[in-house]
Order: structure tokens, then C-alpha cells, then sequence
């Protein structure tokens, strides 16, 4: 007979939650209709396992570490090829020290969330500071206090319930910064009030462990309703190949203050591209990606998924013209849908300085593109 333990019996429950999701959530209740699907399901499923697994399994508030959350062959919730994100555990009941440097972003921003500390997926942004409100050295370096005595610059307060930081940079260059090994900002985070190592691993930490990554999966999934029967935010349209003003995501989970934000299904038949005019605004970064229905970018390491200003070839008068399609169309601003039909385009802008333009699909059905 096998010993029993705690973490034997999380062991079981994570992989009757992996049944759980094969079953219904890779299936018609999430309105999944085809093998395609279902692969894709399993593949989003699995980048999910590993992002709990990096994430959730070791995290102690105590002694933090920084965790690169998303990367090449990693996604989920809405990645971001020109963008690096890292993310640790934190909890109002310490004082901690953050330093980093900009890595040649050109944007930073810093978040905090709750309703983390289970592995569930954030519930509320609870905080937030950008490199506008910090001091950045000569050589790009900074240091940020969480918590402890309020400050004017280069410090967060730590609200009752917080349970995670989030580092975000961003970057506008030719190649995508989250496949470029040149690329990775340094960043370290201490709790200054702790002095003594982490007492050993136990039974009941490495269930807990385990039990978190399952919330994370779970989270990820099963708790997460299909597009069509939860309430859409501000920001995404509904009506395919056609968007809506981009505004801000206010508070909600895993959203940056900082950004607006405009997204909408798109949908082409296999002779179709979707050509999408508009104009950058003046803003600190911006950008447009394509994710498959999982919330993943597509695959940025080996094609033109995703488009930012600098990569971006502008019109006479500065506007743009970016042809979404199957196959090359042989014009500039190509992005390849993998030969996907259904997929979602989501345009960032994050701190404009003034309106912001609403990307315009077209008034009439895709184009056609010819065959050959």
C-alpha cells in the first residue's frame, strides 16, 4: 500500500482537474467543434500546467523570487510579443525592496494584484507605478519600496489582501523583444523585515504548492466562461472584424492602468484578408497582436504576428494600412493568421497623450485576396 500523504492526495486532485478540463473544457461546452480545436485546447492547457508550475508551485511571500511569466513557447491570458513580464509573490504584511533597470524599454510599469495567493487568476489591480513616477539612474537602473513608509516617488503602498507584483516592459523595436535573447531585464525583490532562510519543504507546503497550481489551471479554464456567456469589458467587441473605441480597462485582473485598450474577433473565409487603416497615437507604446482563441499570441518567434510603431510602414500622411490574412499578400503590415479563421486582434496604447483613434476594419466584407 501505497503511503499516504497530503501531497499525494493534491497530486490526485490536479490530475482529476486535468481529466476535468480534457473532458469539458477541450470540448463542444466550450464551444470547441473540431480536432484543431481540441489540439489547441490541449497545447493551451499544457502552457497553462507549466506557467502554474514556474509560478505557484515554489512562491513564498517571505522570500520572493522574480519569474519570468510568459515566454516563446509559454503563453497565456493575452502575452504580448514586444513585451517582457515577470511576476513574484508579496503580502501587506512585509516591506520589500524592488531593483531593476529599463533595458532599453520604453516603457516600464509596475502593478500589484490581489486574489492571487491561491494560484487563482488576479481579481483586482490594487496598485500601480510606472517609470514616469520613479527615478531612473544614468545607466537605466532603479529601486522601488513596497510598503513601510509612504513616499512621493519610487513607492507602492501594499493594501490589505495584495498578494502579487507584476513587472511589465515594454519595448518598440525591429525584432519582437520577447524573442530576442539580447533582451531581459534584471530584476531583484527582498523582503527587508526577514531575516531567517525558509524552513524546509514539508508535506503539507509541497500540497499546498501543488494546490496552487491547479487554481491556476483551474482558474485559467473551467472557471473561465465562453466569450458568448460572460459579459464582454468595455474594451472588446463582440462583431468580428469590426472594433471598438479603445478606452481603459479600469481595475479588472491582470490590466495595466496605464493602457487603452481595443479588441475584436476576427473572422475570414480562406480567400479573405481583413485590411485595418488607422494612425498611431502620440503615447508611449503601442501595438497590435494577434492571439489564437486561448488568449495566446500567435507564433511571434518565426512569423509577423504582432506589429509596433517602429515596425510599422506608415502612409504619406502618417497613417497606417495593415492587412490581416491567410497567406502573404505581398504589401507591407502582413499578419499571418496561421491560416486560422477565427482568432482575436487587440490593439495597446499605453499612456496617450490625447484621443485615441479607433482602428477601422472595413464598412463591407473582407477582401479577397487572389489565389497563387
Amino acid at each position: 500500500m501505497s503511503i499516504q500523504t497530503e501531497s499525494r492526495q493534491a497530486l490526485r486532485e490536479l490530475i482529476a482537474l486535468l481529466q476535468e478540463a480534457d473532458e469539458r473544457w477541450a470540448g463542444p461546452e466550450w464551444n470547441l467543434a473540431s480536432a484543431d480545436d481540441v489540439a489547441g485546447a490541449h497545447r493551451a492547457l499544457m502552457h497553462m500546467l507549466e506557467g502554474g508550475l514556474v509560478g505557484m508551485f515554489e512562491s513564498d511571500p517571505a522570500h520572493p523570487q522574480f519569474r519570468s511569466i510568459v515566454t516563446p513557447s509559454r503563453k497565456f491570458t493575452g502575452d504580448n510579443a514586444d513585451a517582457i513580464y515577470f511576476d513574484a509573490p508579496v503580502s501587506a504584511d512585509h516591506v520589500y525592496t524592488v531593483r531593476g533597470d529599463m533595458d532599453g524599454a520604453v516603457y516600464v510599469s509596475i502593478t500589484l494584484e490581489t486574489g492571487t495567493a491561491d494560484g487563482s487568476l488576479g481579481s483586482q489591480t490594487a496598485g500601480v507605478i510606472n517609470d514616469t513616477m520613479f527615478d531612473v539612474d544614468a545607466a537605466g537602473n532603479f529601486e522601488i519600496r513596497l510598503g513601510g513608509t509612504p513616499a512621493a516617488r519610487n513607492w507602492l503602498a501594499l493594501p490589505a489582501g495584495v498578494s502579487r507584483i507584476t513587472t511589465r516592459h515594454y519595448y518598440e523595436e525591429a525584432r519582437t523583444a520577447a524573442d530576442d535573447p539580447a533582451r531581459g531585464p534584471r530584476l531583484a525583490i527582498t523582503a527587508d523585515d526577514v531575516r531567517a532562510p525558509p524552513a524546509p519543504a514539508g508535506d503539507a507546503d509541497v500540497a499546498g504548492g501543488i494546490r496552487r497550481v491547479a487554481q491556476f489551471v483551474r482558474s485559467r479554464t473551467l472557471l473561465q466562461p465562453p466569450m458568448t456567456q460572460r459579459e464582454p469589458p468595455a474594451f472588446l467587441s463582440l462583431v468580428p472584424n469590426q472594433f471598438v473605441a479603445p478606452v481603459p480597462p479600469g481595475d479588472m485582473g491582470l490590466a495595466a492602468f496605464d493602457a487603452y485598450y481595443s479588441m475584436a474577433p476576427f473572422f475570414l473565409g480562406p480567400d479573405q484578408a481583413l485590411v485595418m487603416t488607422g494612425r498611431w497615437p502620440d503615447c508611449r507604446f503601442a501595438n497590435v497582436s494577434l492571439w489564437n482563441r486561448f488568449q495566446q499570441t500567435l507564433d511571434y518567434a518565426n512569423r509577423s504576428v504582432s506589429l509596433n510603431r517602429r515596425q510599422t510602414q506608415h502612409e504619406a500622411d502618417g497613417s497606417f494600412r495593415i492587412v490581416l490574412a491567410h497567406r502573404d499578400p505581398g504589401c507591407p503590415n502582413w499578419l499571418d493568421t496561421e491560416g486560422h479563421a477565427f482568432g482575436l486582434v487587440f490593439w495597446r496604447y499605453f499612456l496617450p497623450a490625447g484621443p485615441v483613434e479607433t482602428p477601422r476594419g472595413p464598412p463591407r466584407p473582407p477582401e479577397s485576396l487572389p489565389r497563387g
